[in-house]
């Protein structure tokens, strides 16, 4: 089997990414390989295609039980063997994949930095063929990096303990120059081909805010992703606390998630965000590498974290998918304050000298002014975080608070008026994207929507500047969002009257380019369905509960997506959907062409 087959046959793709096909073959040629590869860009293909064409089994080597679980669901959904060894396992289970692994039924088997030396994974070691091994999260084996942890630096010794050395592979997805250095010499990497495919991430969009109010500004922010996925991250447990709960109250559907909780509720807390039965996480840094959910659609930092590679990793969750999300840090003066107390009392330097602790506190301080130069420049936001990585840019990159065009206002009044009018006639019955499709005339709209006077009288524009209006009515409380576990529904304030029938008039505030006309000869593209897409992602998530596995090891959104733009009735239709492996088209595919064809009746 070569490389494309595998590609198409286990994971529906017909094409490689950016870099991820000269990796591969760095790795089958027998050349160590140092990869930085943004979060979303695919690495994990880079070491898993290796792993099914080669002979023998891959030593997967990660840092969080949460992390290689979801992977695992995720390789077994596509017909792949794979398991892991890891200290929540009992002496039974632990027993069953040592039996397993040693007769060779797994291609690739992951195993936390911990257990690597111990008598029993030795054992294993011996009686099998490792053509390979792959170090995922590298930059843990660096003090500089971000998320340093002392029982990588046992990696080395691993290796050096097979007979015949296996390739070995890093993979991470930030790292400066430093950084790469430590890994390639603490994972002792032998004339390492390093790849840096580059860190930008045109799809995500990079803003600071000074609120006077944190909290209201964080409403706006989810409000604004309402019924999607969004992660808040908060410097301390208490503002977790705080957050969490006052958002609760509020009707919001949150969890929370950092080290002072016990670990079951931990993982129960993750296991409902990762399963889409909330949508919010509240989070302290601790809710970070275990994070295998590519729908995330907004990133805030409540708190300003303590150098550009963390931050960097944590807002780069948001998008994994390719779709346009959104990173917004809250910065405030006393956050400084908060990140320098913990600079000045660690927690995790145990092992090193005091002359090291203090070339490391000296190091951080640094690092904490350029987080702070990034909040306060006025520069462009996306370029500051480039030229940290080392990466050289030039020109603004237009899709950031700073520099996405001069602030302009346009004058949406009719526009507004024509929302307003739309939403009163559905008589708060429906959601937002409903309301999109009532005002740009699409054909799938609901059947009862498609009967009101407002029905396409905003098709001349394009959807996401209708969104922009609506947006900007429920900001300006003209419009609220009504919040519930079955709809999240739009409906008119007494203030829309003042736009309706007293004369206001109303400008939207925008960056750059706004989208107001479709124009008379565009061609439109097929776009998502709305409230198919909503409809299939419910049917995606009773599979998943039903089999206890996340959400999108059986598809992920992108995939949903284009199956609601494309409406495939059939099995050879379905496989033309990117993403559908042989495995799924097997186990689902009967499954969503059921419910598509119920909904195309309907």
């Amino acid at each position: 089997m070569d490389k494309y087959t595998a590609l198409k046959k286990y994971f529906g793709y017909t094409q490689f990414r950016s870099g991820q096909e000269k990796i591969i073959d760095c790795i089958l040629s027998g050349k160590d390989v140092l990869a930085v590869m943004p979060t979303g860009a695919g690495k994990s293909l880079c070491f898993q295609i290796p792993a099914l064409i080669s002979e023998g089994t891959t030593i997967v080597i990660s840092p969080l039980i949460s992390l290689m679980s979801d992977q695992i669901s995720a390789l077994k959904e596509n017909g792949i063997f794979a398991e892991t060894i890891n200290s929540a396992m009992n002496k039974a289970q632990s027993e069953r994949v040592f039996k397993k692994a040693i007769s060779g039924k797994y291609k690739l088997l992951y195993v936390s930095p911990e257990r690597l030396n111990t008598p029993d994974f030795q054992l294993i070691i011996k009686n099998l063929k490792v053509p390979f091994v792959c170090v995922d999260e590298a930059h843990c084996v660096s003090h500089w990096g971000q998320d340093y942890r002392s029982s990588y630096l046992e990696i080395a010794d691993f290796i050096a303990s097979f007979q015949k050395r296996p390739v070995v592979a890093a993979f991470t997805a930030t790292a400066t120059g430093l950084v790469r250095e430590d890994i390639c010499r603490l994972l002792s990497l032998r004339e390492p081909e390093i790849t840096v495919t580059g860190f930008d991430r045109k799809n995500l969009f990079f803003e600071v805010q000074r609120p006077a109010d944190k909290f209201t500004a964080l409403r706006k922010c989810l409000d604004a992703h309402s019924g999607k996925s969004s992660i808040v991250y908060c410097a301390t447990r208490k503002t977790v606390d705080e957050v969490c709960f006052r958002l609760r109250s509020l009707g919001y559907s949150a969890s929370r998630y950092h080290a002072g909780l016990t670990a079951d509720e931990r993982s129960n807390n993750r296991e409902l965000f990762v399963r889409d039965k909330v949508s919010i996480m509240v989070a302290t840094n601790a809710f970070g590498m275990g994070i295998d959910k590519s729908d995330v659609s907004l990133v805030v930092h409540y708190n300003m974290p303590s150098d550009i590679e963390s931050y960097y990793q944590e807002a780069g969750r948001a998008g994994r998918d390719g779709s346009q999300a959104d990173c917004v840090l809250f910065y405030s003066h006393e956050d400084i304050k908060i990140q320098e107390y913990f600079i000045n009392n660690p927690t995790d330097n145990e092992n090193i000298t005091e002359k090291e602790a203090e070339l490391f506190r000296k190091r951080r301080k640094n690092m904490l002014r350029c987080m702070e130069a990034y909040c306060t420049s006025g520069m462009c936001l996306r370029n500051t975080i480039l030229r940290y990585f080392g990466e050289h840019v030039f020109g603004d990159c237009g899709n950031c608070s700073v520099c996405s065009g001069v602030k302009q206002y346009t004058d949406i009044t009719v526009d507004s008026q024509k929302a307003l009018s739309a939403c009163a006639r559905a008589k708060g019955l429906c959601s937002k994207d409903e309301l999109i499709a009532v005002l740009h005339g699409d054909s799938f709209a609901r059947k009862d929507l498609k009967e009101i006077k407002t029905f396409g009288a905003m098709s001349d524009r394009e959807p996401e500047f209708i969104e922009k209006v609506i947006d900007s009515l429920i900001e300006s409380g003209f419009m609220r969002l009504s919040i519930n576990e079955s709809k999240n529904t739009v409906c008119n304030t007494e203030k829309a009257r003042k736009i309706l029938f007293d004369g206001m008039r109303l400008q939207m505030e925008y960056y750059g380019e706004v989208f107001p006309s479709a124009g008379k000869n565009k061609v439109r593209q097929e776009r998502p369905d709305p409230v198919l897409f909503s409809i299939l992602k419910e049917l995606r998530k009773d599979i998943a509960s039903r089999l206890s596995i996340p959400a999108l090891a059986v598809f992920t959104d992108s995939v949903l997506r284009e199956m609601s733009a494309k409406k495939p009735m059939t099995i050879e239709e379905m496989k033309k959907i990117s993403g559908m492996s042989d495995k799924k088209i097997e186990k689902y595919a009967p499954l969503f062409l059921k419910r598509l064809n119920s909904y195309i009746k309907k």
